[in-house]
């Protein structure tokens, strides 16, 4: 096995921060200090891509779990535009459970010498997942960004965010002013921090609108996909809800399959709201109502993560967290009638 960065520190008589300068050839340590860990680091028969000559310092490796959903590649293109303005190169990885896995993605990164790695809606984002490998990935002195979800114990790694709390209170609140008060959650994945949250948001708005949720809880979890929409859609209508809060535009697009396909119309019958507000929803029948992420913004958060990642700046800790927007569309209005 490849040694862990303690491992160095302990042969070494350093702090693990200073076995990752060296590897990552960042100033701050003494010629006498730097020659103990890169001898340490021989012994121990690792010799990092800093002690050949430099890690690749333009090279950002990106990670997806997959592509389909139309606000991945709208990340991906704003994530590698700002990067390239900046002279790095992206190095463009997604998952599939009949391909490579996220771990076989990292291990080709790390071999490669990559300056940074970002994972945008990986399994850092999963309260229920095995973390390990991004501390091992830490461990290493290689710089980790995570985007929307740092799951618990992750603090060590930098987080760009939507405000998921904000975007589901936000999405609630608008049904309620339009007098819904029998509102379902098409949550997605609630082991995601983002589910999780996005939850709480529209906890707090039914809250705020004085509405009470009985034991018929309208909430359903499934996958982010138009098939999992589907099944929450059908789940919810059979809760009598007159209004919807999607965690995805792609959910939201499975959620007005299942009220077409029982003859009930939107926005008069059922109204709908998504999130992410990926470039063709406004071209749905009806268009959809959505909470957009501020993408421009948090891309630009990540480019720059990225170049300071490249000149040596400690990235562990910081998190930025963006207010979403909502964007009001046909595919919302007044509660007209209880669905039964």
């Amino acid at each position: 096995m490849r040694p862990r960065l303690k491992d160095v520190a302990a042969l070494a008589d350093v702090s693990t921060a200073t076995v990752s300068r060296v590897v990552n050839d960042r100033p701050g340590v003494s010629d006498t200090v730097r020659d103990r860990v890169t001898d340490a680091l021989r012994q121990l028969r690792w010799e990092p891509s800093g002690i050949k000559g430099g890690r690749q310092a333009r090279s950002v490796g990106l990670l997806f779990p997959e592509l389909t959903n139309p606000i991945f590649p709208i990340f991906a293109q704003g994530i590698e535009w700002r990067l390239g303005l900046g002279g790095m190169i992206t190095v463009l990885c997604t998952s599939s459970p009949d391909g490579v896995n996220e771990q076989e993605h990292v291990d080709e990164l790390l071999d490669m010498g990559i300056a940074a790695l970002v994972f945008v809606a990986g399994s850092h984002a999963d309260n229920s997942a095995d973390h390990g490998m991004y501390t091992s990935i830490v461990e290493r002195g290689v710089p980790t960004i995570v985007v929307n979800g740092r799951a618990d114990g992750l603090e060590h790694v930098a987080s760009v965010t939507c405000d998921d709390v904000e975007s589901g209170r936000m999405a609630t609140e608008h049904l309620t002013r339009l007098g819904h008060r029998r509102v379902g959650l098409a949550a997605g994945r609630l082991d995601y921090v983002a589910g999780r949250n996005r939850r709480a948001g529209w906890e707090r708005a039914l809250e705020q609108a004085d509405v009470t949720v009985d034991g018929r809880t309208p909430v359903h979890e499934d996958s982010y996909t138009v098939d999992g929409g589907r099944r929450a859609g059908e789940a919810l209508l059979d809760q009598g809800v007159t209004g919807v809060v999607c965690a995805s535009d792609v959910i939201a697009i499975g959620v007005m399959e299942a009220a077409q396909a029982r003859g009930l119309r939107i926005p008069e019958d059922i109204s709908v709201v998504g999130y992410d507000d990926s470039m063709l929803m406004r071209y749905l029948n009806p268009p959809l109502t959505t909470v957009r992420q501020p993408i421009d913004a948090m891309c630009s958060a990540i480019a720059r993560l990225c170049t300071d990642a490249t000149e040596g700046r400690d990235l562990a800790t910081q998190e930025f967290a963006y207010l979403p927007e909502l964007i009001a569309r046909s595919s919302t209005g007044p509660v007209q009638a209880v669905v039964s």
